[in-house]
């Protein structure tokens, strides 16, 4: 047993390195989470104003959960680097 711990802990854990030349990538990554999260800010707007417009009773909750929706997109998008990371590091 003491001889697999000793393995275990002898096995390097690089961090992460961005490779030489994938730049660009991070840019396109950084102009997808800009897209994403103007989509959800206008997801937030049209579910605002179809619940100033359709006031009739019991939809409420409907419109609620359009919001509560988008209010989760914008979590996740913004939450993406650290969520990958996360479950990269377990």
């Amino acid at each position: 047993m003491s001889l697999l711990v000793t393995i275990l802990t002898a096995v390097p854990d690089p961090s992460p390195v961005q490779p030489p030349g994938t730049e660009g990538l991070t840019s396109i990554m950084g102009w997808v989470k800009w897209v994403a999260l103007a989509i959800c800010i206008i997801g937030l707007i049209i579910a605002g104003a179809m619940m100033a417009i359709q006031s009739r009773r019991g939809e409420g909750g409907e419109h609620a959960g359009k919001i509560g929706m988008a209010l989760g997109g914008v979590i996740v998008i913004s939450a993406a680097g650290s969520l990958v990371g996360f479950l990269m590091a377990a």
